[in-house]
């Protein structure tokens, strides 16, 4: 079928997942979930077009795995697909879910096969078990479990989901605006990803490599005559300050740079540009903090950091304990794995002259293993 596009959805919180990374940046060897599902279905060959719905958040990240069309979600479900439905062309479309991670070429055959005389094509699974209803035992002949993915008419679809009443499927939608359902059989290794112990339900799913990632960051600032001066984190007892947009905290700020570094997420100007109001006179602990936020939720854990401070002036060295306590705290690691070393330059160049300092960090991050959980 050439007259086909996918639209997948991520864009979900992972609120019932239990696990500090969101599940679709989960990592199976190198691949974040979500492009892992995508490539899947793009093997098949039969997508004219591959939509990406995700997280205001989450877009530019992605831009950097994948070249797929991608479309800022919604507050549900259902405002998320309306929204990816805006740039599909297609006369059907095919909508899953990125938890359902290992759909097989079989159970996509059975889906594309069977449109032409209906508007919706459901994968279900049968039910073996004794069903009761409200005190009543009903048939389980007459049940059906209801999986994802769902062929549409694409005009069929847009138009249900006009409805003001939340679906929870594409095919309630439809059916509910008088449309025709047709159910094919479903795949128990199909399974949605809902809690961490689901994980261990998907054979399709490899551990995430156990490479270590690298990243630096440098960074400078110059003194000013007034004002406060912070370090790693830390009040340092002077009388001048930095000049910058922020606090001026170049320790911090070469951090940041070195753990985006490592994680493939751009640098510090990306995040928090200068020219930015909102980050005028911020204090960099509350970056570093939403670095750290970004860094867990895309599937990263923190190995260790090492910063060297070169500064003439001034003396560093009975700050640098308290500078490794503060920044650990914020990573969410132990104190041993942050260093922290302070130098001269032996009264060289711009620093040696007391005009400023330099700061140059490493950070180590590897990929949360969620085979170790559940």
């Amino acid at each position: 079928m050439s007259d086909l596009s996918l639209v997948l959805l991520a864009a979900g919180s992972s609120s019932r997942f239990d696990m500090s990374a969101k599940k679709q940046w989960l990592r199976i060897n190198h691949t974040p979930l979500w492009q892992f599902v995508a490539d899947n279905f793009k093997k098949s060959k039969k997508f004219a077009q591959i939509v990406i719905v995700s997280s205001k958040d989450d877009i530019e990240f992605m831009k950097a795995y994948a070249e797929y069309t991608f479309v800022e979600g919604g507050t549900s479900r259902q405002q998320s697909l309306k929204n990816a439905l805006k740039v599909v062309e297609s006369e059907f479309v095919l909508v899953s879910d990125v938890a359902r991670a290992c759909i097989s070429s079989e159970l996509l055959q059975r889906i594309t096969s069977n449109i032409k005389s209906f508007d919706c094509v459901v994968p279900y699974l049968t039910v073996t078990d004794t069903i009761v209803y409200e005190n009543r035992t009903i048939d389980r002949d007459k049940v059906k479990r209801i999986q994802t993915p769902q062929l549409s008419r694409t005009s069929a679809l847009q138009s249900a989901l006009e409805s003001d009443k939340e679906f929870t499927d594409e095919s309630s939608a439809i059916v509910a605006n008088g449309g025709k359902r047709a159910f094919v059989l479903g795949d128990e290794d199909a399974h949605k990803i809902t809690f961490a112990h689901d994980l261990n339900k998907l054979p399709c799913l490899v551990p995430p490599s156990n490479d270590t990632l690298s990243g630096n960051g440098f960074d400078v600032h110059a003194f000013d005559t007034q004002g406060e001066m912070f370090l790693g984190g830390v009040k340092i007892d002077v009388e001048y300050g930095f000049v910058a947009h922020s606090d001026g905290d170049v320790a911090l700020h070469s951090l940041i740079d070195a753990l985006l570094g490592a994680a493939g997420m751009g640098d510090i100007g990306m995040l928090f540009p200068d020219n930015d109001e909102r980050y005028k006179g911020v204090d960099s602990k509350e970056l570093l903090k939403q670095v750290v936020i970004k860094l867990y939720n895309y599937g990263f854990i923190i190995v260790n950091v090492d910063i060297t401070i070169a500064a003439q002036k001034p003396r560093l060295s009975q700050y640098k304990n308290e500078m490794k306590k503060v920044i650990a705290d914020i990573l969410q690691i132990e104190k041993s794995r942050v260093n922290v070393k302070a130098t001269t330059t032996e009264k060289l160049g711009f620093i040696g002259r007391e005009e400023g300092v330099g700061v140059l960090a490493n950070a180590n991050l590897k990929y949360f293993n969620w085979k170790n959980i559940g």
